[in-house]
């Protein structure tokens, strides 16, 4: 059988896969089992920040593979606690970090703090979480629970209690009472469509929640790892979270999901773990992932890069305007509104078919979430092909 058959027979079809078998990549190239190359303006949904292939952290996790893997956080982890240090220094928060396997671990781990937090706090257990209509934080029960799109909800209840929806950043005020543990919103919706919340709203929500004492969660799930320019979207938002989640583009392609909190006394032993969390794997492709990001927003190199692709991106959109109804975005992590979905998914396909890969998000969005490292000419290469792919549409 050829993998196509073995992926049909054995694996559970729970992705509408495209038509195509990656097997190498380079930077922001990815070629095929055919051949072909393709320009990947995904990054695997924002994972491969710094590349396909990275040579600095292909070395750092074969150096690391050859002395340990595995020993389970029974144990003193050393690029466990440097990733953490490491983190916690480029957010330039007062944090202390627990290390996960993905974003829905991480935003579960949160749910956690919250919840116990709010059984602390007096006589009344706080548990209420309050999330935004459109958000998404995962694929775990809870998690999809939290998630405030109603569409993820069939099937799968019943669901833990205590989740409520507020329809944007203003409504939350109003849905505030004794019973709130806390408060989780993404600054930037990724598979939402790409929203980024107003920064005037959110520091106001931030204000009157440390006025209440009421833990505020930011999802940085998409946005962490200088997506948006900072290492987190919350500097870039000028607020202070209890917590913060991570993953995605802070591994660089090994699964990882990362809790920062300030309440860094409400979890004690035997509150939560992860068995495989921050190995000696993982961490180290945090330590090497972080190192080179930082060196590229140090030297100017990340600002000049996402100028040079959203010029491009400008350039797109104004000449395809009977496609698309707006630009959406912040950094790295940015959008064009297709005028509906069919054809939305109509660009998608022939995206692929001209050699450029691109993602869909939710208000018919054309996402793009390119490696941080991507190169001006394949920037170039990529724009050029999705105009051949849309010149016909």
């Amino acid at each position: 059988m050829n993998i196509k058959e073995l992926d049909k027979k054995y694996v559970l079809g729970t992705y509408g896969r495209g038509d195509v078998e990656f097997v190498s990549g380079d930077n922001a190239t990815l070629t095929d089992s055919e051949g072909k190359k393709y320009i990947d303006f995904t990054s695997g949904i924002g994972v491969v920040s710094v590349g396909h292939a990275n040579a600095r952290v292909n070395k750092a996790l074969c150096e690391q593979l050859s002395k340990i893997t595995h020993t389970s956080n029974l144990y003193h982890i050393a690029p466990q606690a440097k990733a953490a240090e490491a983190i916690v220094k480029a957010s330039g928060y007062d944090m202390a970090c627990f290390f996960a396997n993905s974003g829905a671990e991480a935003n579960e781990g949160a749910i956690k703090i919250l919840r116990k937090h709010g059984e602390r706090d007096g006589e009344i257990k706080r548990y209420k979480v309050i999330t935004l209509k459109h958000s998404f934080h995962g694929r775990t029960i809870t998690t999809v629970k939290a998630t405030g799109q109603e569409a993820m909800h069939n099937y799968f209840g019943p669901f833990p209690d205590g989740f409520v929806y507020a329809d944007d950043i203003q409504s939350i005020e109003a849905l505030l009472d004794d019973h709130t543990a806390g408060v989780m919103i993404e600054l930037i919706q990724g598979e939402g469509g790409v929203e980024p919340q107003d920064k005037v709203q959110v520091q106001a929500l931030e204000k009157l929640l440390k006025s209440k004492n009421i833990p505020l969660v930011v999802d940085e799930v998409q946005t962490g790892g200088y997506r948006t320019g900072e290492f987190t979207a919350s500097q870039l938002y000028g607020i202070s979270p209890e917590i913060i989640t991570l993953a995605k583009g802070v591994g660089g392609g090994v699964p990882i999901g990362i809790v920062m909190t300030t309440l860094k006394n409400v979890l004690s032993a035997g509150d939560h773990g992860s068995t495989f969390g921050g190995n000696y794997l993982s961490s180290t492709a945090v330590c090497s992932v972080t190192e080179i990001l930082n060196e590229l927003k140090a030297s100017g190199e990340l600002e000049k890069t996402s100028t040079y692709f959203h010029s491009v991106l400008d350039g797109f959109y104004a000449n395809n305007k009977k496609l698309f109804t707006q630009k959406v975005g912040i950094g790295m992590m940015c959008g064009l509104r297709v005028i509906d979905a069919d054809l939305l998914a109509r660009i998608m396909s022939n995206a692929k078919d001209n050699g450029v890969m691109v993602l869909r998000a939710g208000r018919n969005t054309l996402r793009f979430l390119p490696p941080l490292t991507i190169t001006k000419e394949e920037i170039d290469a990529g724009f050029k092909a999705l105009s051949t792919a849309v010149s016909t549409l």
